[in-house]
């Protein structure tokens, strides 16, 4: 299958449903899969019901985006394929199918503000590790507008940021082969091509795919440019 993009540096990504993926790539060539798949609960990608559809003054502009719905999202999550795929498994959202996966370690962003104030949305959100039996927390500030990074950078209705991507990596402390099969707007991605990591990337929508394209070449020039400096 012919790669949507692929840097030449080990950045690869594909365009299509990783169910029909999957089976094409080499077996065994997998150290980590780390993914925010869709949960299955028909999240409402409508934001701008947190806002009246205007700007809020206190520079919450995130609450005025209507996103298209998440591909997959109408039906249940079933973990199990990805379970035993790599040597360590990373799998954000598994609060919601947790009673299908075995014991593991719990990642846990924290994204509230250093005084503890509240959002509208919630507070934290958890991945499930597949190694070892421990709680480990990131603090990365992320409500509406008010984030600790890529301000004004609103690309999918469940981003995550690129410094949480880098923290599950390091954490897992896998140097090989990251995939990624849902790769959304490809946070994972951006954090392997910090980290020096190769990676594979599947996405089903493929306006996705192009914003993963333009953020990885953008990252290029940007490195570039501080070289040259």
């Amino acid at each position: 299958m012919k790669p949507y993009y692929d840097d030449g540096a080990g950045i690869v990504i594909y365009h299509g449903d990783c169910r029909e993926v999957l089976p094409t790539l080499g077996a065994g060539s997998i150290d980590l899969v780390l993914t925010d798949p869709p949960y299955g609960d028909d999240h409402d990608t409508d934001y701008t019901r947190f806002s009246g559809g205007t700007l809020r003054r206190d520079g919450s502009e995130v609450y005025r985006y209507r996103h298209a719905a998440i591909a997959g999202d109408s039906m249940p999550f079933d973990p199990a394929p990805l379970i035993g795929m790599a040597g360590r498994v990373v799998l954000f959202g598994a609060n919601r199918f947790s009673d299908q996966l075995p014991v593991g370690s719990w990642f846990v962003w924290n994204k509230r503000t250093p005084s503890g104030s509240k959002g509208v949305m919630s507070d934290a959100e958890v991945a499930w590790y597949s190694h070892g039996r421990g709680v480990y927390i990131f603090d990365h500030v992320w409500d509406g507008f008010n984030r600790a990074s890529e301000r004004q950078q609103i690309y999918h209705p469940t981003q995550k940021p690129v410094a949480l991507m880098r923290w599950c990596i390091e954490k897992t402390r896998i140097t090989g082969t990251v995939l990624d099969p849902y790769m959304g707007s490809g946070p994972v991605a951006l954090a392997c091509r910090d980290l020096h990591r190769p990676y594979i990337g599947i996405e089903i929508e493929e306006r996705y795919c192009e914003i993963a394209a333009k953020r990885l070449q953008q990252s290029v020039m940007n490195l570039t440019t501080k070289e040259i400096a």
